[in-house]
């Protein structure tokens, strides 16, 4: 297979198993999508999802948010981990989506990326789910997955990254996106992994991959 088959293969395949796919966090407009992706870092969507409707219940807006206090959100947020520096971002962010913004969210990478506690990724989540502009954010299950198939070399997320915007057209970032993390949840997973379900990887995977899995499989029995 050569390496425009193999794209050729995941992206039938990921049509095929997801040919629509929602989003895994809650949201109502960009700002919840915004304080959503934050929660997201080193937590689940299961979890954010039990808190968000807590915390938009008292603010669900940057000028309802800036009348909580910082102690006031981290109590809220706090079964989400990280809960010290990211009550002082949603703060921190919703001051400045006031004073600069005019309480939007910024539809824009640069802007976003300046905001208090939004790295690349959630930036990048935003634009791609918010306000439907081409971005291809990586997450574990991404990069998971672009290694496991022989996409990217695994190094760092930042060159899976550019590895992925080379690799798959531009007009699929935002539902691929989707679609291989929903794909790397059920049938790749880092944990319990099995690959007789995992298709995508079974076909296109790296030889080394799936050695190391069938050796770690005749060990166990």
């Amino acid at each position: 297979m050569t390496k425009a088959e193999k794209v050729n293969f995941t992206l039938e395949t990921l049509d095929a198993l997801y040919p629509e796919v929602p989003v895994p966090l809650d949201h109502r407009d960009p700002y919840t999508l915004l304080i959503a992706v934050l929660l997201s870092a080193q937590c689940t969507d299961e979890r954010v999802n039990k808190i968000t409707p807590i915390l938009f219940a008292k603010a669900d807006n940057p000028y309802d948010m800036v009348k909580l206090s910082v102690e006031e959100i981290q109590d809220i947020i706090r079964p989400c981990g990280l809960s010290p520096m990211k009550s002082k971002g949603i703060y921190g962010l919703s001051h400045i989506l006031i004073d600069k913004y005019n309480g939007e969210v910024p539809a824009d990478m640069e802007a976003l990326e300046s905001l208090p506690a939004v790295g690349h990724k959630t930036a990048s989540v935003v634009l791609a789910q918010a306000f439907n502009i081409p971005a291809f954010p990586v997450d574990t299950h991404i990069h998971r997955l672009m290694y496991r198939w022989g996409f990217s070399n695994g190094k760092s997320v930042e060159q899976t990254e550019k590895d992925a915007k080379r690799l798959f057209p531009k007009d699929k970032w935002n539902l691929l996106h989707l679609q291989l993390v929903w794909y790397g949840r059920q049938y790749s997973p880092a944990r319990g992994w099995n690959l007789e379900l995992d298709i995508i990887t079974s076909v296109i995977g790296r030889k080394t991959v799936i050695n190391e899995y069938n050796k770690k499989k005749m060990l166990k029995k």
